[in-house]
């Protein structure tokens, strides 16, 4: 088993920059691509970033393109998501994910793992 934590979210005003940590415990030798997802209130859960094992490859959504980056820190089993120009509409939970074969996926049902999530609220 893999155990996902994820930090650093919080209150932020819309313009503003967050960045959260997502820390990997268990068997994280098997742990191969990493991505974030965000869920709002009444919305399903959606693709936010991903990254591959190496980090030399990543994909984002459309809407936090050039304002997301995401990055991988594997002596340390922690991936990150930097966050700047925020807007209201990024208000969500933020999850990472992990799975344990192929690459970054945009697909919910393709990740093995994840963390419990964490408040991130930008106010405008």
């Amino acid at each position: 088993q893999v155990q996902l934590g994820e930090s650093g979210g919080g209150l932020v005003q819309a313009g503003g920059s967050l960045r959260l940590s997502c820390a990997a415990s268990g068997r994280t030798f098997s742990v191969r691509a990493m991505g974030w997802f965000r869920q709002a209130p009444g919305k399903e859960r959606e693709f936010v970033a991903a990254i591959t094992y190496s980090g030399g490859s990543s994909d984002y959504a459309d809407s936090v393109k050039g304002r997301f980056t995401i990055s991988r820190d594997n002596a340390k089993n922690t991936v990150y998501l930097q966050m700047g120009s925020l807007k209201p509409e990024d208000t969500a939970v933020y999850y990472c994910a992990a799975r344990t074969i192929g690459r970054g996926s945009r697909y919910y049902d393709d990740y093995d793992y994840w963390g419990q999530g964490t408040q991130v609220t930008v106010s405008s």
